[in-house]
């Protein structure tokens, strides 16, 4: 019996299934939602069940024969993508996709660097990127979203394995204006008692309040953002200091307002940027060789996208 569904198919159904909504599907793999509608029905009709319930206020739930149906589709999709890895093994080439999540403080600077090199020399590998924070990034990993993160060091479960590849200090950003401008570093005895602007991001903000509890100080919390590009914003205009272990080559804030980075003196625990990827995955050749990249690029001579302090 001819087959009449396509892997396709499968794909859009797999993807309404993790994520519960057509909507939610259709921006997690960048198809339009009638596009995952037409699949789902083309399969309901093809196999002459129902797969989901459609619920208005909570979006989509699989029936009973839908779950079952969707692990079996999974496992059809991965069986397929490891026709792929076979095919770049006969071949000794890296091909396919790969999607890899970035720690959204990094992404801007990083993540866009080390894709854009990675696919001109694998010219058959697909990659996709997704930024996050910690959490974020875990939760995807868990999820099987993401292949791999390019993450911290922080609060990593047992079942995450970290490859370290470089260390980031915690530096200090401020205005020109600024009455520790122009120094070459700055204590957190002299920083406690100035107006800060706060990185709030989950871990990334208890990360850098540690610093000031293991100094048994308390810092002066004028301005909270959980985006970078806001907080440089509110340091070049005078709103406060930041810590920050980012330490992007360009200098000035969004609007064009100089920027000033100083060392934070002291012995502090500092980031460590690295791989993170789930004990359990079997690692494909287009990761492996992503991995390889990544090592490549990101090390204690330099990483993509940022300055040396």
């Amino acid at each position: 019996m001819p087959l009449r569904f396509t892997l396709r198919q499968l794909e859009y159904f797999v993807a309404a299934g993790k994520a519960g909504s057509i909507a939610a599907a259709s921006q997690r793999i960048n198809v339009s939602s009638p596009s995952i509608s037409t699949a789902i029905a083309q399969l309901e009709a093809q196999f002459g069940i129902q797969l989901f319930v459609r619920q208005h206020a909570q979006g989509l739930a699989l029936t009973p024969g839908g779950r079952r149906f969707f692990h079996e589709a999974k496992l059809l999709l991965d069986a397929a993508e490891a026709l792929h890895d076979l095919a770049g093994d006969i071949a000794d080439q890296a091909r396919g996709p790969i999607n890899v999540g970035c720690f959204v403080t990094l992404a801007p600077l990083v993540m866009t660097a080390l894709r854009r090199d990675f696919e001109l020399s694998h010219p058959e590998a697909r990659v996709g990127q997704v930024e996050g924070s910690q959490e974020e990034l875990l939760d995807m990993l868990r999820r099987a979203e993401i292949d791999l993160a390019i993450t911290y060091d922080l609060e990593l479960p047992r079942e995450v394995i970290f490859e370290p590849l470089a260390r980031l200090p915690p530096c200090v950003m401020l205005a020109p204006g600024h009455r520790f401008a122009g120094r070459a570093g700055v204590s957190l005895e002299e920083l406690a008692g100035e107006p800060m602007v706060l990185l709030d991001l989950p871990l990334s903000r208890e990360y850098f309040l540690s610093l000031f509890q293991t100094a048994g100080l308390r810092p002066r919390i004028a301005e909270r953002t959980r985006d970078l590009a806001v907080l440089r914003s509110l340091v070049a205009s005078g709103y406060g200091y930041a810590l920050i272990n980012v330490r992007a080559r360009n200098s000035m804030a969004s609007d064009g307002s100089p920027l000033e980075l100083l060392r934070l003196e002291g012995d502090f625990r500092p980031m460590t940027i690295g791989l993170a990827t789930m004990r359990a995955d079997r690692i494909t050749r287009i990761v492996a060789a992503f991995q390889a990249h990544c090592r490549e690029r990101i090390s204690a001579a330099g990483i993509p996208g940022m300055a040396e302090l």
